[in-house]
């Protein structure tokens, strides 16, 4: 698979935190800290503007993220990042570790059941708390898949793009 080019959202800005331009982030890095590792970092507001930043800091306090972006000296310019979205080039994660998987790579892969049934493609995965779901679409339905292996999820193939589960297609 070709990720040249392809970007991966990690985070946003939550908001302004104090009065010296530290704002507080969300990162959906595990864990959550290694957000800081992936820069440059490409900031996209709501209306798609993008721009490269990067000698971001930061460190936890207490349940919040908290970061210093350069030039970003008081509260008025922290509060004006609020809900920029974070993102990286995908190259520049690490590679997964054996049987582990990143989420978008697993998004638009084909679904097919033990039977061969085609049940559709990856939409996209979310976390319930107590497990992840997977999301799969075709041109009729949606259906949620725990992402429990290999319970449900019996085989994932990223060379033939396939992800087989055990799973009726009538559910």
């Amino acid at each position: 698979m070709n990720d040249q080019g392809r970007r991966i959202l990690l985070g946003r800005v939550a908001g302004a935190l104090g009065l010296r331009g530290e704002v507080k982030l969300e990162s959906w890095t595990e864990p959550r800290l290694e957000i800081f590792r992936y820069q440059p970092w490409t900031l996209r507001d709501a209306q798609g503007r993008e721009r490269l930043v990067e000698g971001v800091r930061g460190h936890e306090q207490g349940k919040h993220l908290v970061a210093r972006f350069p030039d970003v000296d008081d509260r008025t310019a922290a509060e004006a990042l609020r809900g920029l979205e974070i993102h990286v080039p995908r190259d520049a994660l690490p590679p997964p570790k054996p049987g582990e998987f990143y989420w978008v790579d697993l998004e638009g892969l084909r679904v097919v059941n033990l039977e061969g049934v085609d049940l559709g493609n990856v939409s996209h995965l979310f976390s319930t708390g107590a497990n992840d779901v997977l999301v799969a679409r075709d041109s009729e339905r949606e259906r949620m898949i725990p992402f429990v292996r290999p319970q449900y999820v019996t085989d994932i193939d990223l060379a033939t793009r396939t992800i087989t589960v055990d799973w009726d297609p009538d559910f």
